[in-house]
Order: C-alpha cells, then structure tokens, then sequence
C-alpha cells in the first residue's frame, strides 16, 4: 500500500483534494446525524422496525431521485450542481430540532427523505465527474480515496456522532450536520476546472429517451453489466445494517454508545477495503471482477457469524470485516464503470447504478426490520445472509465468462 501515491495525488491535484474534501465534510455530517437519529427514533418508538424505517427513507429517497439526477448531471454544469444540492440539504437537518415525541416523529422521517433526495443528485454526480478531474493512470488512486472517504467517515462520524449526542445531546448532532453541509458546498464552489466535457446538442433530448440511451448502453456490454450489478448484489442484504442499532443498543445493552461502535467498525472496514483491493489485486478489469466475488464471500462469512458472536467486541470485529469486502467491492465496481463508459452517458449510468443499488437497499432494510420484530434480530440477520449468497451466486454465473475472455485478450 504506496501511502504516497495518495498524498501526491492530493497534492498534485487542488482541484481533485477539494472534491475530495468536501465528500469528507458530507460524509462526516450525514453519520453523525445517522446515529443520533437511529437513537432517537428507538427511544420514541421502541421498534426495530421504526428505526429500519429511517434507512428505508434514506435509500428510497435517494432511488426515487436519482434517475433524474443523472440526467440533469449529463445536461447541467456538474459542478454547480453538486453545489446546489449541498445548499439545499444545508437547513433540513434544523427540523429535527422539533422533534419531541411520537407526535413529531413524521417531520423527521420527512426531512430524512429530502435529505436522501439531495445525496442522490451529489453523489452519482461526484463519481461521474471523477474522470475529469484526474489522468487516467490516477484514476485508481482517487477511487481509493473517494471510496475510502465513505468509510473514513462513517467510522469517525458515527464515532464522534455517539460522543456529541452523549454528552451534548442530539440536538447539538444535527447542528453540526447542517453546518456540515454548507461546508462542502464552499469548497466545491472554488473548483475551477471543468467536471464535464463539453456538450453538444442534448438540451432537445427529452428525460426518458436520455434514460433509455444509457439502460441501452449497459445491456450491449456485459462488463458494464458486471459493474453495475455488484452494488446491488451486496445490496440484498444491507437490511443487516439497520439491525447494527438494535444490536448495540438492546441485543449487547450498550445504547448510543454501541450503536457507535458498530457503526464505527463497518466504516473502518469500508475504508481500509478500498485500500485492501488496490494493493492486492490492481486495477485491470479481470483483478476487478474477482475482487468484487472475494468481496461477496467475505460479507457472507462475517455476517454469517454476527449473530453468534459472545460480545460487541467481537461482533464489531465481524462487522469490520463484512464491511472490508463492501467497501472493496464498490470501489472496485466504481472503477471499473467509470473506465468502461463514455462520459456523456457516465451520470445517467451512475445514476442507475446507484437506483439499482439503493432500490435494493430499501427492500432489505424494511424487511430485516420487519423479520427482528417478527421473529428475532438474529433470524433476519441470517435471513439477509442467505439472500446475498442467492445475489451472488447469481453474479457469479454472470460474470465468470468475462474472466475467460479477459485473461485472452490480456495474454493476446
């Protein structure tokens, strides 16, 4: 792992260091709410499912976004863009100030959709315009990054996130996420060089026939298809990640401080993957696609064994290593489909991306909440389990002719 080569990347590119920061800023201002949020809403409600529901709106807001999102980032100045959904995310977390009891709570499920409607026009953007802002040949390094940012900040925001609502309360949380917000706007505003290439002729395309160009695209490359499909193949089972809260909080009795902890262990995981995957395997498409299947396994096993686990030690150690192979696989994935796609389709087939994904997410979420309440936390967590297994065998069997032609037109 060449430490390096990420500092020089920074270095050598402000404009890059500032996109990248900002996605730090967000990261970090998203999960420190997320926590506070998850402790809330149990506190009201007592409910597994309740608390599921707070990710079902975040990923089900941002799949019902995103495919318009992605047309407007192939048609709209990009950077302008990223900037407007930041200002517009900025006072929504202040609501939550005025959530007080079971009487209230629907303002908050409200603004987490909105909230969720905001990161679904930042985020497709931001990996969209990644290709433009650094060489081809850095493309690896500042997926590494960006992805790692994810996780970075989930650990350090979910950890901080469970100090700050312990010892100064929620309230103080979701100030700092609205600050967090305009924060990244600021930086992303003093980019200076483009994040797209120039456009021609698009303004007459209507919004389902530029969608239908970018599905057409995907499906007449199976790679493409490869690449899209691995997100949300680890997608059926991150239901497993709303039933962390119930875990830490009531199954390992450790309140918002365990809620912290796991969610702290799956971002630790998520940003050491990226990094992981990189130095293991390099970045030609075929060490991408067998990376992302190690990745499944890994998500598997770990979380195969989560439920059995003796202490919240352990089952944050679990939890890392699930997340090892997520934050691997997404990186991986997102490499690959941004190499493998034109940029004037990149938005709209990030977008999908991402829909897919986070359609996916959803699901899974409301149905281990729904399965904990039912039947038992453990029950769902291994009922997600098996349904990622189904997922990736079935990616598996898409993928593995891929390999073949790959290694030949590499030895050729």
């Amino acid at each position: 792992m060449r430490l390096a080569a990420y500092v020089a990347l920074l270095r050598d590119n402000p404009a890059f260091a500032r996109l990248y920061a900002a996605q730090l800023v967000t990261f970090a201002g998203e999960w420190f709410a997320t926590v506070a949020l998850l402790g809330l809403v149990l506190d009201l409600t007592g409910s597994a499912a309740a608390a599921s529901l707070v990710l079902v709106l975040q990923t089900g807001g941002f799949a019902l976004t995103a495919p318009i999102a992605g047309v407007l980032a192939d048609r709209l100045d990009r950077r302008r863009l990223l900037v407007v959904a930041n200002l517009a995310r900025m006072p929504l977390p202040l609501v939550f100030l005025l959530v007080g009891g079971p009487d209230t709570l629907w303002l908050l499920f409200v603004v987490v959709a909105l909230l969720a409607a905001g990161a679904a026009t930042f985020e497709p953007t931001s990996s969209a315009s990644l290709p433009n802002l650094v060489a081809r040949e850095r493309l690896a390094e500042a997926n590494v990054l960006i992805g790692s940012a994810w996780g970075a900040m989930l650990a350090v925001g979910s950890a901080l996130g469970g100090l700050v609502a312990a010892s100064l309360g929620r309230d103080a949380v979701f100030v700092i996420n609205a600050l967090a917000f305009a924060g990244s706007a600021a930086l992303i505003a003093g980019i200076r060089r483009p994040l797209q290439e120039a456009r021609h002729g698009q303004a007459s395309v209507g919004f389902a026939e530029a969608a239908r160009a970018a599905i057409g695209f995907a499906r007449g490359h199976r790679l493409v298809g490869a690449f899209l499909l691995s997100k949300t193949t680890f997608g059926f089972g991150t239901g497993i990640v709303a039933l962390l809260a119930v875990f830490g909080a009531e199954v390992f009795e450790a309140g918002d401080a365990g809620i912290a902890l796991l969610f702290a262990a799956r971002g630790l995981g998520a940003v050491t993957g990226p990094f992981a995957a990189r130095a293991l395997l390099g970045t030609e498409d075929r060490g991408l696609l067998v990376g992302i299947g190690a990745s499944l396994l890994a998500v598997v096993l770990c979380y195969g064994l989560f439920p059995l686990a003796p202490a919240i030690g352990i089952a944050a150690l679990l939890v890392f290593g699930a997340h090892l192979g997520g934050g691997a696989q997404w990186t991986l994935s997102t490499l690959g489909l941004q190499r493998a796609t034109p940029d004037a389709l990149r938005g709209r087939l990030f977008s999908f991306d991402y829909t897919l994904v986070t359609l996916t997410i959803t699901v899974s979420t409301l149905a281990a909440g729904l399965i904990a309440d039912a039947v038992s936390p453990a029950a769902s967590v291994w009922t997600m389990v098996g349904l990622v297994a189904l997922a990736a065998t079935a990616w598996g069997a898409f993928a593995y002719p891929l390999l073949g032609r790959l290694a030949t037109s590499r030895d050729g």
